[in-house]
């Protein structure tokens, strides 16, 4: 089952009200997404935290719903 951009944009903003959020369908399928997500809330993390912390706004849905998402996230400048 196929997952919207809007719904994964959803659920990083509800975990992450000030993020910057912008998301590619790399393939048209609903399924391959590319996401760059600016947040304060990275700041001081690590690459890997960072990370987690976008997955875990996901709730479960990586691997389900959602195949597969280059994920590029960093802290404000």
């Amino acid at each position: 089952m196929a997952m919207e951009a809007s719904e994964i944009e959803r659920l990083i903003k509800e975990a992450l009200p000030d993020a910057t959020i912008t998301i590619e369908d790399l393939r048209g399928d609903g399924d391959h997404y590319a996401a760059n997500v600016i947040s304060s809330a990275f700041a001081g993390k690590s690459r890997v935290q960072q990370h987690q912390i976008v997955y875990a706004a996901l709730q479960g849905r990586m691997g389900g719903e959602l195949h597969a998402l280059a994920l590029q996230t960093s802290a404000p400048t």
